[in-house]
C-alpha cells in the first residue's frame, strides 16, 4: 500500500461521491415525474432501478479511467468476484434502494477501497441530507470533511447492553431460518429483563446498511448487527468506523480480533461497535470486545 497516495485517492472518491449523489437526486426526481417502475431481484423487497445501474456505470468508468490497474466489485455487476490482495474498489451505487424508490431520505452511494483484503478508504454520501462520511487509513474519519468523528468528541462510556441504542435491519431475506432468528433476537433485545430480555434503550433501522454503520462512527448508534450485508455494503463503512475509533467483528465463531479480511467479508456476519473510552482496568477495545461478546450471547445466527 506504500505506493498508493491515499490523500489524492480520497479526494477523487469524495468528488466521485458528490457527482454520483447528484445523479441520485436527479434520477429520483425524474422517476417521480415519469412514475418509473423497478425490477425485482431476489424477491419483491430486493429491488433495483435504472438509476442504480446508471450510477454504477458512471462510477465504474471514472475509476477505470483514473486507476486502470485497480480491481472493481460493484453490486449491480457482481458475478462472484472475491476480495483479494489487489487494490479493489468495492461500490454500492445506491444503498437503500427501497428508501430511494419510496422517497424516504435514507439512501446513499458507498465507495470503498480495499488493499490486501483490508478496507483502507471509504466515502459514503447521502445526497438527500447532504451528509458525506469519509475516511482513509491513518487520517481519521469526518462528516462533510470538516467535523471529526465521533461527533461526541471523547467517546461516551456505555455501562451495559441495556443502555444501548442498537441498529438492526430486516433485510431482503424474509423466510426461515433468517426471519425467525431475526424476530427472536429483536424480541430478546427489546423485552423487559423480568421476562428474560435485555431491555435495550431501543432498536433502529434506517434501511441502509452503510448509513447504519455511519451512525456507529458518529456515536449515534452503540451497536449495529446484521447478517447478510455484502462487501459493497460494508467496505467503505468499515474504514470510516475504525478511523472513528469503532470496532468491527464478524460472526460468533470469527473471534474478537477486530480484523477484517476476505474470509470475514465472505461470511457476511457483522457486529459494529462504536468507540469506547479507556477506563481503569479496561481499554476501549477491551470494552468493545466485551459488548460484542455479550451481544453474541444474545443473538440467533444463521448462514446467509
Amino acid at each position: 500500500m506504500s505506493d498508493l497516495d491515499l490523500d489524492s485517492i480520497l479526494a477523487f472518491a469524495i468528488k466521485l461521491a458528490h457527482e454520483a449523489g447528484e445523479m441520485m437526486r436527479q434520477g429520483q426526481a425524474k422517476r417521480f415525474i415519469e412514475a418509473t417502475g423497478e425490477v425485482e431481484k431476489l424477491n419483491s423487497v430486493d429491488l433495483v432501478t435504472e438509476v442504480d445501474k446508471a450510477v454504477e456505470a458512471f462510477i465504474t468508468n471514472k475509476i477505470k479511467q483514473t486507476y486502470p490497474d485497480h480491481e472493481f466489485i460493484g453490486e449491480e455487476t457482481y458475478v462472484g468476484q472475491k476480495v483479494t490482495g489487489a487494490p479493489t474498489w468495492i461500490v454500492d451505487p445506491i444503498d437503500g434502494t427501497t428508501n430511494f424508490i419510496h422517497g424516504f431520505p435514507m439512501s446513499c452511494t458507498s465507495i470503498g477501497l480495499a488493499v490486501n483484503e483490508v478496507p483502507v478508504l471509504g466515502v459514503i454520501y447521502n445526497p438527500f441530507l447532504d451528509e458525506l462520511y469519509s475516511a482513509a487509513k491513518g487520517r481519521g474519519a469526518y462528516l462533510n470533511q470538516k467535523i471529526k468523528l465521533p461527533l461526541t468528541g471523547t467517546p461516551k462510556p456505555l455501562a451495559s447492553l441495556g443502555q444501548a441504542l442498537i441498529g438492526i435491519e430486516f433485510g431482503s431475506t424474509r423466510m426461515p431460518p433468517a426471519i425467525t432468528a431475526k424476530n427472536k433476537t429483536y424480541e430478546t433485545l427489546s423485552k423487559h429483563r423480568d421476562v428474560g430480555g435485555k431491555m435495550v434503550h431501543s432498536l433502529r433501522a434506517t434501511g441502509s446498511a452503510a448509513l447504519n454503520a455511519c451512525y456507529i462512527a458518529t456515536g449515534g448508534l452503540d451497536i449495529y448487527w446484521e447478517i447478510g450485508p455484502w462487501p459493497w455494503d460494508t467496505c467503505a463503512a468499515i474504514c470510516i468506523i475504525t478511523e472513528a475509533g469503532g470496532a468491527v467483528f464478524g460472526g460468533k465463531d470469527s473471534g474478537l480480533s477486530g480484523k477484517v479480511d476476505a474470509k470475514v467479508f465472505a461470511e457476511r456476519k457483522w457486529v459494529f461497535v462504536r468507540a469506547m473510552p479507556d477506563t481503569e482496568g479496561e481499554t476501549g477495545f477491551q470494552a468493545q470486545q466485551r459488548f460484542a461478546k455479550e451481544f453474541y450471547e444474545t443473538v440467533e445466527e444463521w448462514d446467509p
